[in-house]
């Protein structure tokens, strides 16, 4: 696959008064002489945000913080056969090859490259083991028999719009045997800014795509670019706007002008800085590293059934195979962890219309189709 690691060249808190009762309340626990464990579930939990609803104009796929109020459950939202394949944006509905992802840590904050025990890269910037944990869960894709993966492979482009099942003869996403991570970059040229705009986003993925050679839109035909901001960032105003993630494409006119071939890409904050709020603990309780593969697994699956938002799948709502899954805590889709040949990460459901039968529902596992 060619794993490639290079170099080029504050944490969000609670409302004073959270923070205050966190302290004390972590003060008196430890004069109580009991675990300081419980002091650091309290830090965890969400703070409620209470914002509208954000202008989602480029922001495809968008996972709202589970203590923001305007995410809907999927009951709310879909039914039936609800993705219906939208005709494809500049040619494009799905990913039709192998999928390579390329990670991007954006900015010279993530610190010093090294390189872990088990070959994976890693940043004197993330303490927490963000990056290398990442790219263990992208490397074990596909591997191990896994059948989150297959969920995925039912979909398809080449059809009429409006379709809800794809007939053997359409180009499906195929199975991403032996992994997807295609290569790991730091770029440390420059300083990512604190809140980062979409626009500089899109620009950061295009020069991942130059630094890694794929420098047509045939060449970036499979790709997308995980663009991850250091810890402390808040990148398109995340915190603010109570989302976790979201991804598009550089040929999205709502970004402004992003000169270049054609890219997939995701903007994904240093978001264990949220904690619960973006999936800390959500499966594996202490696990702050819950919500990167959570959030990432459910963004990548987005980028591969909707690769140039919104000619994929998607429902009626504009909801995207990951949106109608997201958060849920019950029933055959619920969040739960996957194991891989690299280990087991905590993942999310995504949406099939081949679910129960042909009514459709949340799903982590799916025989591939072909």
């Amino acid at each position: 696959m060619g794993l490639q690691a290079s170099n080029g060249a504050g944490a969000d808190t609670p409302p004073r008064k959270a923070r205050r009762a966190t302290r004390y309340l972590a003060a008196a626990l430890a004069a109580a002489g009991m675990s300081t464990a419980i002091a650091t579930a309290a830090q965890a939990a969400p703070a409620r945000h209470t914002a509208k609803a954000v202008n989602n104009s480029y922001r495809h796929g968008l996972v709202s913080m589970r203590s923001f109020n305007g995410h809907a459950s999927p009951s709310a939202t879909c039914s039936s056969k609800c993705l219906h394949y939208r005709g494809g944006n500049a040619g494009v509905g799905v990913t039709t090859g192998k999928p390579k992802v390329y990670l991007v840590l954006y900015g010279s904050q993530w610190g010093t490259q090294g390189t872990n025990g088990q070959g994976y890269a890693t940043f004197s910037g993330d303490s927490i083991g963000f990056a290398p944990d990442l790219q263990a869960f992208l490397a074990g894709l596909g591997t191990g028999g896994e059948k989150w993966s297959g969920v995925m492979t039912q979909y398809c482009e080449g059809v009429s719009a409006g379709v809800t099942k794809c007939p053997s003869t359409a180009p499906h996403i195929p199975y991403p045997t032996g992994g997807v991570l295609a290569g790991v970059w730091e770029d440390s040229s420059v300083a990512s800014p604190h809140a980062a705009t979409g626009q500089q986003l899109g620009l950061e993925a295009e020069k991942a795509a130059k630094h890694f050679g794929n420098t047509t839109t045939a060449s970036n035909r499979d790709a997308q670019y995980v663009v991850i901001s250091p810890k402390g960032t808040d990148p398109d105003h995340y915190v603010e706007n109570g989302f976790c993630a979201w991804h598009d494409f550089t040929g999205d006119s709502s970004l402004g002008s992003i000169p270049g071939p054609l890219t997939a890409f995701t903007n994904l904050p240093y978001l264990t800085d949220q904690g619960a709020n973006c999936g800390g603990g959500f499966v594996n309780p202490g696990n702050n590293l819950d919500g990167v593969t959570i959030v990432e697994g459910h963004e990548y699956a987005e980028t591969l059934t909707d690769q140039f938002p919104a000619g994929g799948w998607t429902a009626n709502s504009g909801a995207e195979t990951g949106d109608l899954c997201a958060w849920k805590t019950v029933g055959p889709g619920r969040a739960q962890n996957l194991t891989l040949s690299t280990g087991s990460f905590a993942v999310q459901s995504t949406w099939s219309n081949l679910a129960a039968k042909g009514a459709g529902g949340c799903s982590v596992s799916h025989s591939t189709v072909t």
